[in-house]
């Protein structure tokens, strides 16, 4: 009886240890979050990235940050107004290569400790697009390792297909002036993009679109999406997840 009350302490010992090193290790072991020094605006690309040991973010919204930690799409994460105006850099390494859904869940943690994020989960019917391939294929493949892809003419895009949807979303919205000396801005409120490609991998390509003023930004992007990517848009009604933000603060805790 001794005996099997030493072995049952041992492997309450041994899973305690266990389940204290794995929330360890969904902790990041250095980060620096801070506000962008400079914003550059809504129609520019969050740039976020995964790497083996941790995260890097340049003029990143905490929305898009948000959208990173839960897996969503970008318009699935509401709440107030300026989770998509502020602009934030962080770098954040963990002990060790970790994989991309424990870097998530590390982003979790460290957007509750430094944002003192809090949120709930809605459904909610709305208009979406959702990308998809063509019916003739995609005509683009994700980048393999150590493969530096040339950059063309036009906007540059480097993620994952869900990111490309996010940043889809805002191209759509941009409003082209009667003055073709002056650029376009995003304006108004995206409708949701929904990556349904089933396309994994990262992919690094350039779009050299060149609207005129008046032009359909749908019809331009459908015509572009088919030539040269492979990729469509269909609009639908649909039931959508959505994590809503109850509260935030807009300036992260200090380093």
């Amino acid at each position: 009886m001794r005996i099997a009350l030493v072995a049952s302490s041992l492997a309450l010992l041994n899973s305690t240890a266990f389940g204290q090193n794995a929330a360890r290790s969904l902790v990041f072991e250095v980060a620096s979050v801070k506000p962008s020094q400079s914003v550059v605006g809504p129609d520019a690309n969050n740039r976020f990235a995964f790497v083996p040991a941790g995260i890097t973010a340049r003029n990143t919204t905490l929305k898009r940050l948000v959208a990173e930690a839960y897996r969503l799409q970008s318009q699935q994460v509401l709440g107030p107004s300026w989770l998509d105006q502020g602009e934030y850099d962080i770098d954040a390494k963990a002990a060790g290569p970790v994989g991309k859904e424990d870097l998530a869940l590390m982003l979790r943690t460290l957007l509750s400790e430094r944002f003192r994020l809090t949120h709930h989960s809605e459904t909610k019917e709305l208009r979406v697009y959702e990308l998809v391939t063509d019916k003739s294929g995609p005509k683009i493949h994700a980048i393999k390792e150590g493969e530096t892809p040339p950059i063309g003419a036009g906007l540059h895009f480097h993620g994952d297909l869900r990111q490309f949807a996010d940043l889809l979303a805002i191209q759509l919205t941009i409003l082209l002036p009667d003055d073709p000396g002056r650029p376009g801005r995003a304006g108004g409120a995206p409708v949701p993009v929904l990556d349904k490609t089933g396309l994994p991998g990262t992919y690094d390509f350039s779009v050299d679109i060149k609207p005129e003023p008046g032009s359909d930004m749908f019809a331009l992007w459908q015509e572009v999406l088919r030539d040269k990517l492979g990729l469509r848009l269909y609009s639908r009604r649909s039931e959508m997840d959505v994590l809503v933000v109850d509260s935030a603060d807009r300036v992260p805790t200090a380093n």
